[in-house]
């Protein structure tokens, strides 16, 4: 696990800086800060959002593939990885297509 010094800090903003960006909001009426009474009427979008969007919204990740595949450690000659490598992105995906070709042909 990572330790905390892998994470990159956030640099704070010179005092210059921050009355720029006070200033900037200031002049832009659609960047003001919202209300106490205005924060409390929000709600969580899962509670305003019809079911199906909210969930179509919060999907993370890939679909889910009908043909997974698995992962294995597999040890290849140097010289035959080179050679996939060398063929760029999707090298991975070739090699794939080489090992069941291969296969069916047991």
């Amino acid at each position: 696990m990572p330790d905390d010094s892998s994470k990159r800090a956030v640099p704070m903003l010179s005092d210059a800086e921050e009355a720029e960006l006070q200033a900037r909001m200031a002049a832009d009426p659609d960047a003001r800060e919202m209300t106490d009474e205005e924060l409390g009427r929000m709600r969580p979008a899962r509670e305003v959002l019809p079911p199906a969007v909210f969930a179509a919204l919060t999907k993370r990740g890939r679909p889910k593939s009908p043909s997974p595949l698995v992962q294995v450690t597999l040890r290849l000659d140097s010289e035959a990885l080179a050679a996939f490598k060398a063929t760029g992105p999707g090298w991975q995906t070739r090699i794939n297509e080489t090992v069941k070709r291969a296969a069916k042909q047991l």
